[in-house]
């Protein structure tokens, strides 16, 4: 078969790692980003997303051949819409053509048929072959999602996420390192040489784990009940009888609890982290704990001479499994830069917040507008069935106003269908409303719409809605 030769502008079906073949555009790649060395590939803008991405050109197929095939292969509400896009493209591109055709005629002028210089497989300088039409990457509003350049380490100097896609520094002095770089190439990334460790393997730390191995990091596990371990012992991870032991076996170790409680004695309690801890190494605590314990276990980490870094992530089981959390990071930026593959594992992206403390402060307010959020869903739900109104048409009408989200569309048809298998155990969100209360108050600052949320939790777990999904607050104003 014949290679297909693909230029810029070309509309193509790109496979993105894992995930399934989308439609995209080949697109001039920013100055200062650099083609991967040793890749074959090309620079894809994809429809529907925020998505940018260097792939190799045998995980390129033509967009009009290939169409019919991938429309009946993919059926997803968001494939849709970005088959939708394309359509629309083309029909403003063509409208554009004819426009331009007909001023072309009017004027005598003659229009240009030159066709842009082709893409070579091994051309290294792409920006010379840049399309005068196209806009520059950075322009289009549809498409802000950068990737880190695989062939460079981050930069100590930080610059604006419109002039850098490597580390991004915002006016607040925090920066995200953009994960997903070289899986948007090949599905895989450069593990880390480091030993890791991770230290409980629940709905979050076991999609964690997962992803760490397949991404070739060498990986110690504990958990609390020991049983958890097996599965990852069977996948390739080494088994660690103690957290001290997990931790003085490993250069980085990892921790993700349900509490402060938890994570105070994971580190402080027999056979804790502390008894491992030695000069150099290093302890992220992912667990989502208020900033005081946060305080309180850096100074006892770093009395021993480790690093400490705080790393709570925003998301939930199944973004845990698909390797798509945002790690909101604090502490020694030093230990934050270390684990930089790790995080590109586990998330599709990462923000650096400062001192340590700031991580779990901004954790606590997202979770805090997560749970108020859904809680007032709820009551939409319940007050629509009250009034004799249809509870699926106040959801298909949400759907498609300014609040549509998976997230609001998820939780919703969950309800509806009566399943409340956890995804983010409702006991947790509660618990993040408590600290996120408690924080207002340290501030003197009211938060009168948590504190309402936070009692219709407490509700729920009173109905022993616990350890259900945080849609099951739906409960609490059933019964």
């Amino acid at each position: 078969m014949a290679a297909v030769h693909l230029r810029i502008g070309d509309l193509v079906w790109g496979k993105l790692g894992r995930y399934p073949p989308w439609p995209g555009k080949i697109v001039s790649p920013p100055k200062d980003l650099k083609k991967p060395r040793g890749k074959k590939c090309h620079f894809v803008k994809f429809f529907g997303t925020e998505d940018h991405a260097w792939i190799k050109v045998e995980q390129l197929k033509p967009y009009h051949p290939h169409k019919e095939d991938m429309i009946k292969i993919n059926k997803g509400k968001r494939f849709q819409q970005a088959v939708d896009a394309v359509e629309d493209y083309l029909k403003k591109a063509k409208g554009k053509e004819q426009n331009s055709d007909g001023k072309g005629d009017s004027k005598g002028k003659k229009t240009s048929n030159k066709p842009l210089k082709i893409l070579e497989e091994d051309d290294e300088d792409l920006s010379a072959l840049k399309d005068p039409s196209e806009k520059p990457v950075k322009d289009d509003p549809h498409f802000h999602h950068f990737l880190l350049s695989q062939s460079e380490k981050p930069a100590s100097s930080m610059e604006p996420i419109s002039k850098r896609l490597k580390i991004i520094e915002e006016v607040t002095g925090s920066t995200s390192i953009q994960a997903a770089d070289s899986t948007a190439i090949n599905g895989s990334i450069t593990p880390t040489d480091k030993r890791i460790g991770f230290l409980g393997l629940g709905l979050m730390g076991s999609g964690i784990v997962s992803n760490l191995l397949k991404m070739g990091h060498v990986v110690t596990v504990w958990n609390r009940t020991a049983e958890k371990c097996d599965l990852f012992i069977q996948e390739g991870a080494r088994l660690g009888r103690t957290p001290a032991e997990v931790a003085s076996m490993c250069d980085i170790t990892f921790s993700c609890v349900s509490d402060p409680k938890a994570a105070r004695d994971l580190v402080l309690g027999p056979s804790g982290v502390l008894q491992g801890i030695r000069p150099g190494k290093c302890y992220i605590e992912m667990s989502t704990v208020d900033p005081e314990t946060i305080t309180e276990l850096s100074q006892v980490i770093t009395s021993r001479g480790g690093r400490f870094l705080e790393a709570p992530v925003a998301g939930s089981q199944q973004l845990s499994n698909d390797g798509m959390l945002v790690i909101l990071a604090a502490g020694d930026r030093t230990v934050y830069e270390d684990c930089s593959s790790c995080f590109q594992a586990m998330g599709k992206t990462s923000f650096f917040l400062g001192e340590a403390g700031n991580a779990a402060r901004m954790m606590l307010i997202l979770n805090m507008v997560q749970g108020s959020f859904m809680a007032t869903i709820a009551e939409g739900l319940t007050l629509a069935q009250a009034t004799g109104q249809s509870q699926q048409t106040f959801l298909d009408i949400l759907c498609q106003g300014q609040m549509a989200s998976t997230f609001v569309d998820q939780k919703c048809q969950n309800i509806l269908q009566g399943n409340f298998k956890p995804d983010y155990y409702l006991k947790h969100i509660q618990k993040d409303l408590r600290l996120a209360i408690c924080m207002g108050d340290m501030a003197n600052h009211p938060t009168p719409m948590a504190a309402a949320a936070n009692e219709v939790y407490k509700r729920a777990k009173a109905l022993d809605q616990s350890d259900n999904d945080i849609s099951a607050v739906y409960r609490a104003y059933i019964h």
